[in-house]
């Protein structure tokens, strides 16, 4: 039996027909791992030990009805918890980014799930420009000139936050759109983060592509299809999951990043795929593995999960 903290937004609010944190705990449950739920808020380090509020949890298969939390412990996770998995959404601001720097005091003696050094140093949209040839022509910048520019050259261009999750911001621009300058402005009245501008690929209309990868290794892919005059496939902002077979060319992009995802300790990791360009590396809390268990009967989960119980074995 595992001890396992999960660091995530509230669990009441879960759907859990399509939540991915849901099915990994679900089978941590059914494997007889104990679980604890806190809100990374109530991290507390002090004289070099990491403690946490958290409730204990039990799960059902009833939404509405599908959690009993027990009574509020302190946790210190250096010592009472073999486990943490690090499932909070987004936003990726400097709240996240600390709570990386506290959990790093704990991990390895206490497994985080992902590293969290590397899911600090490695933000879903900046990760993918370590792989030159897998991805389109992209610009990460808050240069209004560099933009502008990036856009002349490069025609119909899509335009996203740098650390936007779930299709947030993400407005597309045709060739010589005279709204490029305003939207980078209005961006930078609220954010001092770089923007990231790519060529847009047409073959967006066919969906994008989410391969989960376990270790490295890639075990399935679900395709996200947008909405009718939709650039955005995210299932959250109205895209539809359909299942979907690896083409040669996601295994080729798989081959390429996988050594370095697990080299990095990112265990759960989704890929973006839009035609033959990787577009993100997802890391954080990637989504899909439910939807893809029910198109194919392949548990991301519990493939997480083996690995995992295999590292703390050894």
């Amino acid at each position: 039996m595992l001890r396992v903290a999960i660091q995530m937004d509230p669990v009441e609010a879960v759907n859990i027909e399509s939540d991915t944190t849901w099915l990994m705990m679900t089978t941590a449950q059914d494997r007889g791992h104990a679980q604890w739920v806190y809100d990374f808020r109530t991290l507390a380090l002090e004289d070099g030990r990491l403690f946490c509020r958290a409730r204990p949890v039990t799960l059902r298969q009833t939404q509405g009805d599908h959690v009993t939390l027990g009574e509020e412990v302190k946790l210190d996770l250096g010592e009472d918890v073999d486990v943490i998995l690090m499932r909070q959404d987004p936003p990726f601001d400097m709240a996240y980014v600390t709570s990386t720097y506290l959990l790093e005091t704990v991990h390895p003696k206490t497994l985080v799930v992902n590293d969290p050094a590397e899911v600090r140093s490695a933000p879903e949209k900046l990760l993918v420009t370590h792989f030159p040839g897998l991805t389109p022509p992209t610009l990460i910048s808050s240069d209004p000139v560099a933009l502008v520019d990036f856009h002349e050259r490069h025609g119909d261009v899509v335009l996203k936050p740098l650390h936007g999750a779930a299709g947030s911001g993400v407005v597309k621009l045709k060739a010589g759109d005279p709204n490029l300058e305003a939207l980078v402005e209005i961006h930078m009245t609220g954010s001092r983060d770089p923007l990231v501008i790519q060529k847009f690929i047409p073959a967006v209309s066919k969906g994008d592509k989410r391969i989960i990868l376990i270790d490295g290794e890639p075990v399935g892919a679900i395709n996200r299809i947008p909405a009718k005059d939709q650039v955005r496939s995210n299932l959250r902002v109205g895209g539809t999951a359909a299942p979907v077979e690896l083409t040669d060319r996601d295994r080729e992009i798989c081959a390429a990043i996988g050594p370095t995802l697990k080299a990095r300790g990112l265990i759960f990791v989704g890929i973006d795929v839009i035609g033959d360009y990787l577009t993100e590396i997802n890391v954080t809390s990637p989504t899909g593995a439910q939807q893809l268990k029910r198109f194919t009967g392949v548990d991301a989960s519990a493939l997480m999960w083996d690995v995992i119980e295999k590292r703390r074995a050894g």
